[in-house]
């Protein structure tokens, strides 16, 4: 594999997993309720749980949405600017800010899992996280051929 390629495909990665990151930050920042999962894994409808608990669960999306923002934040600076200028540390850096938020996210999704019928988004989680490693060793492997 050529370094150009090992390029590409890290890059396409790293910018699917920052788009993604938004996608999330937007989608649990700004949902007035829990998403439908949720609800399978609670067995109640938004408007059947009391206001304490919908405040709570709301102050949580807001926090995980919060996260993701952060999380593609940082991985948007990164690619913009090292990444960009061929700074070989960002091809660690990206994936290692990408990772402190899905290894999180995927063990919360598979809790939810293991303990109720829903079916949270883990799937989408583990696949990211695997791409995000993948372009970890490709850099890797790559440097040393250099």
């Amino acid at each position: 594999m050529t370094s150009k390629a090992i390029k590409i495909i890290c890059t396409i990665i790293f910018w699917m997993t920052t788009i993604a990151g938004f996608f999330f930050a937007a989608m649990y920042l700004f949902r007035p309720e829990f998403m439908p999962y949720h609800e399978v894994a609670i067995g109640k409808p938004w408007n059947e749980m009391g206001e304490e608990y919908r405040v709570l669960i709301i102050a949580l999306m807001r926090v995980s949405g919060g996260g993701w923002l952060a999380t593609s934040v940082g991985m948007l600076l990164l690619l913009l600017i090292p990444y960009r200028k061929g700074r070989y540390w960002s091809n660690i850096g990206i994936p290692a800010i990408g990772l402190a938020a899905l290894v999180p996210t995927f063990l919360a999704t598979i809790i939810v899992k293991t303990h109720s019928p829903a079916i949270p988004p883990y799937i989408l989680a583990a696949v990211l996280i695997s791409l995000l490693v993948i372009t970890i060793i490709l850099s890797i492997l790559f440097k040393k051929k250099a």
